[in-house]
């Protein structure tokens, strides 16, 4: 039996799905389908988790990555499954990622695209959440190469001196967190 360090939890031929413009659901089709070329429009989730200092949570993408490997990016992101809600699908893989339970809040939903040198696209319809991370980190190592805890100002400060290396979708919703949605976001950083 593979241990929660090394459990796989990501398959190219899962059924993620596929949305309109306006989210709504017109199919399923296999991971590595949707982020071929420049990729179909499916739904996502990200997850910002904090800890009772108020830090920030990023993960380092595994080197076994097809699209940004080696990348920092929020504390998870991923997509639901046939028949999942976004909030249960991130709370499942928050507990398959980094072996701990949170407590999630929804915030908002956006549309983004982005490609992945010529490896790949996103082009999702993502929900983010946040929430205070319960217990001690047990990282995936089939997912995660390093993980972090981040003060938001030094978070600011690593996305404007150094933003390659860290993925798309973190600048995207890092800056509407800490403009659009910052009243939220201070009960969990503390500010």
């Amino acid at each position: 039996m593979n241990s929660p360090r090394t459990q796989r939890v990501s398959f190219d031929d899962e059924p993620l799905i596929v949305v309109d413009e306006d989210n709504n659901v017109i199919g399923h089709k296999p991971k590595a389908d949707v982020h071929a070329g420049r990729g179909i429009l499916h739904r996502a989730f990200s997850v910002f988790l904090f800890n009772d200092a108020g830090d920030v949570l990023l993960q380092q993408r595994s080197a076994s990555k097809p699209l940004w490997p080696l990348i920092w990016a929020n504390s998870c992101c991923s997509h639901p499954r046939r028949g999942e809600t976004e909030a249960r699908a991130a709370a499942r893989r928050v507990g398959e990622e980094l072996g701990v339970e949170a407590d999630l809040e929804y915030v908002y939903t956006f549309t983004y695209h982005a490609a992945y040198e010529d490896k790949g696209s996103e082009h999702e319809v993502c929900s983010v959440f946040l929430g205070r991370a319960l217990g001690d980190l047990v990282t995936n190592e089939n997912e995660i190469a390093a993980v972090r805890w981040v003060a938001p100002a030094a978070l600011d400060a690593a996305l404007a001196a150094a933003p390659d290396t860290y993925s798309p979708w973190l600048h995207l919703e890092w800056a509407r967190l800490r403009d659009e949605f910052a009243a939220v976001l201070a009960r969990y950083t503390r500010a």
